[in-house]
């Protein structure tokens, strides 16, 4: 597919068919994760591949939030429109970084010149997290690869709440933190036309969609020379 095409059928999707994604594809997506920009070369990236339905099914389990309905117990997962879609991915992605992997990369001679500007200003020479941000440049490139694979996919965040949880069912390393979550699936409806909505489109109720609301002109985000 022609780069330009890949970006604009780029889009989240939220309900998937039963139709298996194909393992080469998910590698293909973690191979090109990876080629992601980074600070440092620091690479402080980590993926939990889940692409079978127990470990699927764990996942939600692990992160759906819940509602209480009896004293004493764990609670029921809040089932929501949402939630009922993004549960029929068949691939979850879970996307960790690690904070502690940037500061040890910046701590090493060639970066000495990084650590001491940040000498009596904290312990990292950046105000940007860009564990975070690197993390997410490699989540983009998962969802491009997704569709130029044929597929669907949705970066969403785990709820505060559940981060414990899901870190406990699945045995993180305390150093990593979670950035987001990658979910890939063979897309349920048709891409909509943008600016379009209504039945059929596979949008979710959100006011962030561009079938409800329409893109900024790019007059309204770009200042050149100056804002």
């Amino acid at each position: 597919m022609e780069f330009q095409d890949v970006v604009r059928r780029r889009r989240m999707v939220r309900r998937f068919t039963d139709e298996p994604v194909p393992p080469r594809a998910v590698d293909r997506m973690l191979r090109n994760a990876v080629r992601a920009p980074n600070a440092g070369f620091a690479q402080g990236w980590a993926f939990v591949v889940l692409d079978t339905p127990e470990g699927v099914a764990r996942f939600w389990s692990a992160t759906s939030p819940r509602v209480a309905v009896g004293a004493g117990d764990g609670g029921e997962a809040r089932e929501n429109r949402w939630l009922t879609g993004m549960r029929t991915a068949p691939v979850v992605v879970v996307v960790l970084t690690s904070r502690e992997a940037y500061l040890r990369r910046y701590a090493e001679d060639d970066k000495a010149r990084a650590a001491a500007q940040a000498a009596g200003e904290g312990d990292a020479p950046w105000d940007v997290p860009y564990w975070h941000v690197d993390a997410g440049m490699a989540s983009l490139l998962m969802l491009q690869t997704a569709v130029d694979e044929g597929l669907g996919a949705c970066f969403f965040g785990v709820p505060p709440g559940q981060v414990e949880a899901l870190r406990e069912a699945f045995e993180v390393p305390d150093e990593f933190l979670v950035t987001g979550v990658v979910a890939v699936g063979h897309a349920a409806d048709p891409a909509p036309r943008e600016g379009a909505g209504g039945a059929g489109t596979g949008a979710a109720p959100s006011g962030g969609s561009p079938t409800r609301r329409p893109r900024r002109p790019l007059e309204d985000v770009v200042h050149r020379g100056g804002w």
